[in-house]
């Protein structure tokens, strides 16, 4: 195998069901999917690898799409045949690795990113078999109320109403592009793309709006909330299993 003299730097696209994980991120004596993937990538590679992902998720949330990047001194990682394959065969039945990627040295899977698609799945009926990746709500919801509150998400940019309480962001300012919720067969999935989300927004949006879709809030209360600011004045957040990180998007011009 040859070495290079310097690092290249590669992104990683896995998917990955978190029902077993407290997150994406490291943490100290916790089971997280990085930990898992950094194992795998050090010991398959045979070198410390340490990845840096596009963004945490909460305990028991899943990635259909979720990027990192990493440094390596091999500089042929995005070509090797059997490198996925044997990432895949050595890591557990619950992560998948789908591509890997050579980028710029200075492209950064969280920093670079344009946008991030997130999808909430409802079950309308209870099934087995998606018991923990939907969240099963029984009784009528008026879908197109629930699309009127979250067409006015575009039209602001402060989210502290759904916010985590003293999760140390930086900034509560995000840009909407599109938030709609869609019928698909027992399913009804919420759809909601920005730049950035803060911790814990898209489980306090979807409560929210499911109470607008029960009728104990209407779309110009839920307009009310968002302007008021107050984490306080939303619904209940909606629980982890139902929410699926759906795709990140970058520039094509760091991909080399």
């Amino acid at each position: 195998m040859h070495k290079n003299s310097g690092l290249t730097r590669y992104f990683i696209f896995i998917s990955f069901k978190g029902t077993s994980y407290h997150g994406w991120q490291l943490q100290p004596r916790s089971l997280t999917v990085q930990k898992v993937l950094d194992e795998a990538l050090s010991l398959i590679l045979s070198e410390k690898i340490c990845t840096t992902g596009a963004g945490r998720t909460d305990a028991g949330v899943h990635a259909s799409f979720f990027s990192a990047h990493f440094d390596s001194t091999f500089a042929d990682l995005d070509s090797r045949k059997n490198l996925i394959f044997k990432l895949n065969r050595f890591l557990p039945e619950d992560i998948s690795v789908n591509r890997i990627r050579k980028v710029a040295p200075d492209a950064n899977a969280r920093y670079s990113a344009i946008s991030r698609t997130y999808k909430y799945f409802i079950s309308r009926s209870k099934n087995p078999f998606t018991f923990d990746s939907s969240w099963f709500i029984h009784g009528p919801l008026d879908v197109d109320k629930m699309n009127r509150a979250s067409a006015l998400l575009p039209g602001y940019s402060d989210f502290t109403s759904f916010s985590r309480l003293h999760s140390g962001n930086k900034t509560n300012i995000c840009k909407v592009f599109s938030a709609v919720w869609e019928t698909e067969g027992d399913n009804l999935i919420f759809t909601i793309r920005a730049d950035r989300f803060l911790r814990n927004m898209v489980r306090a949006l979807t409560g929210t709006i499911i109470d607008v879709g029960k009728g104990k809030t209407s779309p110009e209360e839920f307009e009310r909330i968002i302007r008021a600011k107050d984490r306080g004045m939303a619904g209940m957040s909606a629980p982890a299993r139902g929410l699926f990180l759906a795709d990140v998007e970058y520039p094509e011009e760091i991909f080399v």
